[in-house]
């Protein structure tokens, strides 16, 4: 018989994920009041998961999202608990086609907790994605 596999050090989580394709993340409004956006996709996955790995998954789902260059821009929805509502942190983006400095990020690394929901904005590549709010230092 086969030896006993390791027990996974992280266990899978339903990643409830949230997509849109104008470059854009949703509006916190969209989630408030047991309400989400429409764009659902639900994503067996673990905590160390990496932003690479989440994107093959939608390009998966979503074949447009597979044309080189199509930009990724993730962000982690979680409740507030200072504030009735949602907020939304910018974790980093891949690239469909290339290799980017966020592609072996996890979403452990990023403090993610189970019951967040993911947003991903995508860009089509003839599209710039709108800049960010912040510039991030690298």
């Amino acid at each position: 018989p086969a030896p006993p596999r390791p027990a996974p050090q992280t266990c899978p989580l339903l990643l409830r994920v949230f997509t849109t394709n104008n470059g854009r993340h949703h509006r916190m409004d969209e989630f408030s009041r047991g309400n989400v956006p429409s764009s659902e996709l639900q994503i067996y996955t673990w905590m160390d998961a990496t932003l690479k790995e989440l994107t093959s998954l939608v390009k998966e789902v979503y074949p447009e999202a597979r044309k080189k260059g199509t930009h990724f821009n993730f962000a982690i929805v979680f409740t507030d608990l200072k504030r009735p509502g949602y907020r939304v942190k910018e974790i980093g983006s891949t690239m469909s086609g290339r290799k980017g400095t966020d592609d072996s990020m996890t979403l452990q690394s990023q403090k993610f907790q189970i019951g967040d929901y993911l947003d991903i904005a995508i860009t089509p590549p003839n599209r710039a994605p709108p800049p960010s709010s912040r510039m991030r230092p690298y």
